[in-house]
């Protein structure tokens, strides 16, 4: 299995809306498609419109696993009007409320990978309370406060199974970076001082953790 996407793989994610550099999607994709071969699920918490989903979703076709993303389609914190990464292209014209369902299904079917994906549309803290199965690699990619991030960290981490990988996107050291990293470098820290989970690399604000032990 090819640790890098291919170029149409590529193109796919870069043309799709969002936020991931190409460096830190191509670190996300080859540690999906080494999780991937222990033949259990890939779960990502914040799906967007869909741009890791593509590489999570190619990862888990070429191994024969399923990819699941988890988000409730209203927008994190940072994404509403009035906010930097506010694209008021998301917003339902009827509702006057973020909707990014309709374009992460527009950029599954582009890329040809819908029936690769499975979509759960809700807070992460109610599915991850109805989970019960063991996954390959979780990618906590959600909202940026303490309390979103604590309980995407603290729902999903536990389901990684011995020898799989958990991914922490936007891990920001620095504390001028409040609004974007601080609670995932929080959750980052939490995992590494858990004693379950050991740093495999860092890519950018990318960091993968190996789940080593128990304890989470």
């Amino acid at each position: 299995m090819s640790m890098a996407p291919g170029p149409g793989i590529l193109a796919a994610f870069e043309a799709a809306k969002g936020f991931m550099p190409v460096d830190e999607g191509l670190a996300l994709y080859a540690a999906a498609a080494g999780a991937a071969r222990l033949g259990l699920p890939l779960l990502e918490v914040g799906t967007y419109c869909g741009r890791s989903t593509i590489l999570l979703a190619d990862a888990a076709r070429a191994a024969g696993v399923t990819a699941l993303t988890v988000d409730h389609h209203r927008g994190s914190e940072e994404q509403q009007p009035g906010w930097d990464y506010h694209d008021p292209e998301t917003v339902d014209a009827e509702l006057g409320l973020m909707d990014t369902l309709p374009t992460f299904r527009r950029t599954l079917h582009r890329a040809g990978l819908e029936d690769h994906v499975v979509a759960l549309v809700g807070r992460s803290p109610q599915i991850a309370a109805l989970w019960n199965s063991p996954l390959s690699l979780v990618f906590v990619d959600g909202g940026h406060t303490d309390e979103h991030a604590t309980a995407d960290y603290e729902g999903w981490a536990p389901h990684v199974t011995d020898g799989g990988l958990l991914v922490i996107h936007d891990v920001f050291p620095d504390p001028v970076d409040e609004l974007t990293g601080q609670a995932p470098y929080r959750v980052y820290v939490r995992a590494l001082a858990s004693g379950a989970f050991t740093e495999v690399s860092a890519t950018g604000s990318l960091r993968v953790l190996r789940r080593t032990g128990a304890g989470i």
